[in-house]
């Protein structure tokens, strides 16, 4: 985001207020929807350390604008003095933005606040920075030895000032001010001018029929955000109000309201709490709920922060693990558990909007502007209608004032032809298709937080998974362990056998190496930990009182044999110390004590190539990696254990073990064989999205050989694919990153086995075959290097890229990133739990869970399995089609009644009042509310819906179908004046009427009145407008059947009964009204009698052009394969990356690369070093505070 300085003027404010008065108004409601014209206007450009107007402009496609004060604030009002000295610290913290901030001797201090956040002017680095919260580059020592003992209560009162309260307040909006903003949308106000003319030229039915639809729609949207303003507030006001205890320095504990905590104070936890900030565990161990952010109720277990005395960032020390440390504003302290030095202690990190829950909150209120072509094009469509009527309104200018009719009369004329162009029912028909859609997916069990998204569904090309919970089952079936002696692996011990597993070091793992707690009797945890804690047939007990004599960190945790379980000469075994599991270290560890024994034992479990790596050498099997294939190649989820006895004799010594030295030098024990099943419906699922030519791509932080297996067994890669395993390494020392090619062989293993086995081969890729059916495959570490080395690699290997293992939640929201900048259209399926950011990157991200919205994405479905996938898409495509099919019905109104009227005006006549009521309410109101009804077809078509309302064909039919209504309604106006009837009946308009009450409606009229009568402006009955009425009218009704196509994004336009039963009353009234020979009709329609014949040349007429145009849409241009054929003819191609990508990669003969080793650098293989990639701790300082501003300020919440 870029930032202006500004500074007002009184005399440039004083001359734009006048001229607003002067306007009427109407220059402060141009000011309202363009605020940096405003500032333009009144303010002159300064720099930002002197000005009190701020103006940001968003960086991205939309260069979106706002306006923020500058607020200054003087710390001299606070109670107590503050130095003015420069050399003297405000606050005890040296690395705090509020030292450089406050500008002294005048102690002033300038914010400004942008979308709920604080930003303070540093006067050091001469920019603006985010406060409330401590600083990152605090080192673990700095945050223990500066706020472990508290802050003074002098420092609070300077940060509750400068920081503001800890509170997430979202203010209830009052009716009226919605109100206000509902109405000065500019559409509505178009809306507001367009009825008042109507109104005052007596077009009353209609005008008072879209005031009723407008007011309602304005009620509904008001009251729904009435609505969720009440929700949002009522979800975030009691965490304003939780009673906490902080110490403060010198003067002990302090009960108090969680809004006056400021960054830096002293949290005790008590016991069971929701978290009312963001902060840093400082003393003893917590178990959360982390459900708030993830969507998973799955206990989470968090550990103080290390009392290290590195100098490093304390977020670098702990790299990407840092959050095991911190506890999120929002989650639950469901589990408490003191270390011996008193009470459970945490500080405060963030406040109010700068926390988690905070951030959630703002990503409601600020939700990511959508870059979709449908809405873009749609305002480009409003334009140019605009412009016709532009054209139209000088049109009737000239006609009038040819015709010397008075000034008055001429405006109001040449206004009513500006407004027929754009329809004023435009808004209500484009929210229809949504509001139906979003109804029939809430049928389906899948509910959405964002409704414009759903459109966007509708060009979902690609298709991101997660593997476990999402394609397999959620739960974990045991199915047997590989104990390991003697670097040797034993015989398999297997589960469904019934027998009890032997005691042994690998049972002692399996009974304590987790992070399941004991909650109210019932032992909770994640469900792998539960599956394997089971296997042991060992129970969990609550030790905590017996802990507290022992005065042991972590403890409160007992395990013993239970009844079924293997005869052990322990007792019980009691778990001290825990390092928890994280998707980035890919590993846990515990120490635990055997009852009985002096000594202490650690226990690790984790992903087998991470564990083998902390392991002695000469214990780890010598056939490990091919045991490890053996079992991942065939779908099994495989863990692998260590053990180690520590050289430590007292309790603490344990306290204050570090985590590098409990993970070293381990005994492998063996690994744990879990299988993971497929889900019934994956692989129909993937089946149905592979033949609708939907990409679909596994993102999992499983292993990589078991990702391939599921691939393989659910279809994903199909049968007789090549798959070639990706593998990137960092630069070491001399030698720079490499990427090295492995194609990978399909083996079946013995006869009849459906099983897909892996084998790492050396073979070359066929003659013929190296250019199509290959799919990558890389772990999240590779895609690392080649994020960082290889930028020009990785598109190539992304648009072939299927299998991506290993994956950190990072990473998985970096992918769906590069994905969506080859031009896909990203869809992305999880269980909410590590891919929030991933679901919140992509244009549809879709939560398994069982909640019925969830913050974590914008779609959730309460069915746990990826069936909502194709509904979603069938769903989205249904209601793109539907919103181009009412935008272009629309469109053609428009023109239709824009070209009657115009015809009539050459001639100072109009349609009558009912005459357009007809057309408005009985067929467009009625049409536009019922179009998009339509149910979606109930299978995917092999193709996408059109994208953009720009595209040839869509043109091409407004272009076409506008050609023809011109041709017909020119045809008739002309040839209505041929017949021997005919006589302009407003220049005999008092004998006509005289002689009115002879009606016949098939007598011949002969022109036997004479008259010297003037021109009147704005007549009605002529015999025109009698044969262009029913014209325009029928072709109304045809257009709106011809774009209600079904099939094959809808169903068929007759199972929409009421929009069918629509269409044919309004047909037939039509035709009653034109054919009826009642004088009653005549008179309220303002008709003339006419011949029966003419009348039945009219509708044949009218019919033609319903047959040419139906041809011509139906036979043309929704002829896909004609369409096809005419690309390829002219060389046509696609301007998509990935399309891009495909056409040259189809002509590479050297692509895929197999079996070889590239290497990065400049000119080597045309590959290069990425050198917009920088780590964080690479990145100097003051690169990096930019940076993160900017991120900050593009409002992105990525958990």
């Amino acid at each position: 985001m870029e930032v202006f300085g500004y500074r007002s003027q009184m005399l440039r404010r004083a001359l734009c207020l006048i001229a607003s008065v002067l306007t009427c108004g109407v220059l402060a409601l141009v000011f309202y929807w363009r605020p940096q014209w405003r500032v333009w206007a009144c303010c002159t450009p300064c720099s930002l350390q002197e000005a009190d107007t701020v103006l940001l402009r968003t960086t991205d496609e939309f260069q979106r604008y706002m306006r923020k004060p500058v607020i200054c604030f003087n710390l001299s009002t606070l109670s107590f003095p503050i130095s003015k000295s420069p050399g003297e610290l405000v606050v005890a913290d040296p690395h705090s933005v509020i030292n450089k901030a406050i500008l002294k001797p005048e102690l002033k201090l300038r914010c400004v606040q942008v979308q709920k956040i604080r930003y303070a002017w540093d006067n050091v680095e001469k920019q603006f920075q985010k406060v409330g919260l401590l600083e990152d580059s605090n080192s673990c020592y700095d945050i223990h030895q500066t706020f472990g003992v508290g802050l003074s209560s002098d420092e609070q009162e300077v940060r509750r000032l400068v920081c503001g309260p800890n509170a997430i307040e979202v203010e209830i909006q009052p009716v009226w001010k919605l109100l206000v903003k509902q109405v000065l949308n500019p559409f509505y106000m178009f809306q507001a001018f367009t009825l008042t003319l109507w109104l005052s030229q007596g077009y009353t039915e209609y005008s008072i029929a879209i005031i009723i639809l407008s007011v309602l729609s304005i009620i509904l949207s008001v009251y729904d955000l009435r609505q969720q303003s009440v929700k949002l507030h009522n979800l975030v006001e009691d965490h304003n109000k939780v009673q906490v205890t902080i110490r403060v320095k010198d003067k002990g504990l302090q009960e108090l309201e969680s809004r006056f905590l400021v960054p830096g104070d002293t949290l005790i936890l008590p016991g069971k709490l929701s978290l009312p900030c963001d902060a840093i565990l400082m003393d003893g161990s917590c178990v959360v709920n982390e459900g708030m952010l993830t969507g998973e109720s799955v206990p989470v277990t968090k550990t103080p922060l290390p009392q290290s005395e590195h100098t490093m960032p304390w977020k670098s020390h702990s790299l990407e693990d840092y959050r095991r440390h911190v506890l999120f504003c929002g989650t639950e302290v469901i589990q408490i558990k003191p270390s011996g030095q008193g009470p459970v202690r945490a500080i405060v990190l963030k406040t109010g909007y700068n926390t988690a829950k905070g951030d959630l909150v703002r990503s409601i209120l600020y939700p990511r502007p959508l870059n979709f072509k449908l809405y873009s094009d749609a305002f480009k469509f409003i334009v140019f209608l605009a412009c016709l009527g532009v054209a139209g309104f000088f049109y009737a200018l000239g006609v009038y004032l040819h015709y010397g009719v008075p000034s008055r009369d001429t405006v109001t004329m040449a206004l009513l032809l500006l407004t027929v162009t754009v329809p004023p029912v435009l808004p209500a028909a484009l929210t229809t298709g949504i509001v139906y859609a979003q109804k029939r997916l809430k049928g389906k069990k899948i509910f959405c937080i964002s409704p414009q998204r759903i459109n966007m569904c509708g060009q979902l090309n690609l298709v991101c998974f997660d593997k476990t919970g999402t394609l397999t089952e959620d739960g974990l079936d045991l199915w047997g362990v590989v104990p390991s002696a003697g670097n040797c692996f034993q015989e398999v011990h297997s589960f469904a056998s019934g027998s009890p597993l032997p005691w042994g070091p690998l049972c002692a793992a399996m009974a304590s190496c987790h992070s399941l707690i004991l909650l109210d009797g019932t032992v909770q945890g994640d469900p792998l930990d539960l599956k394997m804690f089971e296997g042991t047939n060992w129970n969990m007990e609550d030790g905590s009182a017996d802990n507290r004599t022992v005065g042991m960190p972590d403890s409160g945790v007992v395990i013993k044999p239970g009844p079924r379980a293997s005869q052990s000469p322990v007792e019980s075994l009691r778990i001290l110390l825990q390092f928890p599991f994280s998707s980035s270290l890919q590993r846990m560890s515990v120490v635990a004590r055997l009852a009985g024994e002096d000594g202490f034992h650690a226990y690790m479990k984790g992903a087998p190539e991470m564990v083998a790596t902390f392991c002695r050498s000469e214990t780890v099997p010598n056939h490990f990696s091919q045991e490890l294939r053996n079992y991942t190649m065939q779908g099994f989820r495989v863990i692998a254990l260590a053990h180690k006895a520590l050289k430590m004799g007292r309790l603490s010594e344990v306290v204050n073990v570090t985590r590098e030295e409990v993970e070293s030098e381990l005994t492998f024990l063996g690994l744990l064989i879990m299988e993971n099943r497929l889900k019934k419906e994956t692989k129909p699922v993937l089946k149905e999205l592979s033949e609708a030519h939907i990409r679909t791509v596994m993102i999992t932080g499983d292993n990589l050989q078991t990702a391939i297996t599921v691939a393989k067994n659910s279809g994903m890669i199909p049968r007789g694919s090549q798959v070639i395993l990706v593998e990137a390494t960092e630069p070491e020392g001399s030698l720079p990153a490499s990427v090295s090619w492995q194609l990978v062989e399909n083996q079946e293993k013995g006869p009849g086995k459906k099983e897909s086995y892996v084998n790492i081969g050396n073979s070359s890729a066929p003659d013929g075959e190296g250019g199509s059916g290959y799919h990558f495959a890389m772990s999240g570490k590779s895609y690392q290097v080649l994020f960082q080395h290889f930028c020009t690699l990785l598109p190539k290997i992304l648009v072939n890229g299927t299998i991506f293992a290993r994956m950190s939640p990072g990473q998985k929201s970096s992918l769906v990133e590069e994905f969506q900048k080859l031009n896909y259209y990203v869809g992305m399926c999880g269980d909410g739990a590590n891919d929030c950011g991933a679901l919140k990157m992509a244009h549809a991200g879709i939560s398994l869970s069982e909640q019925e919205a969830s913050v974590a994405s914008p779609f959730t479905s309460k069915t746990a399995n990826i069936e909502c996938v194709p509904h979603l898409i069938k769903e989205g495509r249904a209601a793109l089609v539907s919103s181009f099919g009412v935008f272009k019905y629309l469109t053609m109104y428009g023109i239709i009644q824009f070209i009657g009227t115009s015809l009539l005006y050459w001639q100072l006549q109009l349609f009558g009042n009912y005459q357009y009521l007809m057309q408005d309410v009985a067929i467009t109101l009625m049409v536009c509310l019922t179009m998009s009804s339509t149910h979606a077809y109930p299978k995917l078509a092999p193709y996408r819906p059109p994208g953009q309302l720009l595209s040839p064909p869509l043109l091409l039919s407004v272009i076409l179908n506008s050609s023809f209504t011109i041709i017909v309604q020119l045809c008739a106006f002309l040839f209505v004046k041929q017949q021997p009837w005919y006589f302009e009946i407003y220049k005999y308009r008092e004998c006509f009427l005289a002689n009115q009450t002879k009606f016949s409606t098939n007598m011949t009229l002969e022109r036997n009145c004479t008259g010297n009568a003037t021109m009147l402006p704005g007549s009605i009955l002529s015999f025109e407008s009698t044969t262009l009425w029913p014209i325009c009218t029928i072709n109304c009704i045809t257009v709106a059947f011809i774009f209600s196509k079904g099939k094959p994004f809808r169903k068929p336009i007759y199972t929409n009964y009421i929009f069918s039963f629509l269409l044919i009353s309004a047909l037939g009234l039509t035709i009653f009204l034109f054919f009826s020979d009642f004088q009653a009709i005549y008179r309220g329609m303002e008709f003339l009698p006419t011949v029966t014949s003419w009348r039945i040349s009219v509708f044949v007429a009218a019919l033609v052009q319903f047959c040419v145009a139906f041809f011509v849409e139906d036979a043309i241009l929704q002829n896909r394969q004609l369409w096809l054929l005419i690309k390829k003819k002219f060389g046509f191609y696609s301007k998509s990356q990935y399309r891009h990508w495909q056409r040259k990669l189809a002509e590479d003969s050297m692509w895929p690369p197999t079996n070889r080793t590239d290497y990065a650098g400049e000119g080597k293989n045309g590959f290069y070093i990425n050198l917009a990639y920088e780590s964080t701790e690479q990145i100097p300082k003051e690169k990096r505070e930019l940076r993160d501003e900017t991120t900050e300020q593009h409002f992105l919440t990525r958990l």
